[in-house]
């Protein structure tokens, strides 16, 4: 049940960027979510799957000896959610936020790449995410607001 919480239904365990599979799945997940609930749903999912997954990777760290092994993508669906509870539902939102939260997972600039580094244990591993992911909602929401300041200006048409 462990592996199948921290994996995201096992979508860690793909061969092939487990992190980037983990977070089109978690999007897809939070796109139903958002069309079926409120985005308030989302943000109190992120908080309890936060919370409980601090605690088991915690365990899992201690068991296989590693931290923050590449299967575990659960911090990866916290930080998916959190940006798209920050930026908006539309789908176009919901890409840009997916494509932000990829690039800043990935690269871990300033803050994201300290608390990687100096935060061990679910702490760390959902932290650097957590934080990923409020940046990703932040800035897609940013660049949707200048691509419709643009488009009610006339500057971009189609």
């Amino acid at each position: 049940m462990q592996k199948l919480f921290l994996t995201f239904f096992y979508t860690g365990l793909s061969p092939f960027a487990p992190g980037t599979v983990g977070s089109i799945f978690a999007a897809i997940v939070g796109y139903f979510i958002l069309q079926y609930l409120l985005v308030s749903t989302l943000v109190l999912f992120s908080i309890l799957i936060t919370l409980i997954a601090i605690k088991e990777i915690d365990r899992y760290e201690q068991i296989s000896n590693t931290h923050d092994p590449k299967e575990i993508v659960i911090d990866e669906v916290v930080g998916v959610w959190i940006a798209f509870s920050l930026s908006g539902a539309t789908l176009f939102q919901m890409i840009l936020s997916l494509i932000f939260f990829r690039i800043y997972d990935i690269w871990k600039p300033s803050i994201i790449g300290k608390i990687d580094k100096n935060y061990k244990g679910g702490l760390g591993v959902m932290g650097d995410d957590i934080v990923a992911g409020v940046l990703a909602g932040i800035s897609s929401a940013l660049c949707y607001q200048l691509y419709s300041y643009l488009i009610s200006q006339g500057y971009i048409t189609f």
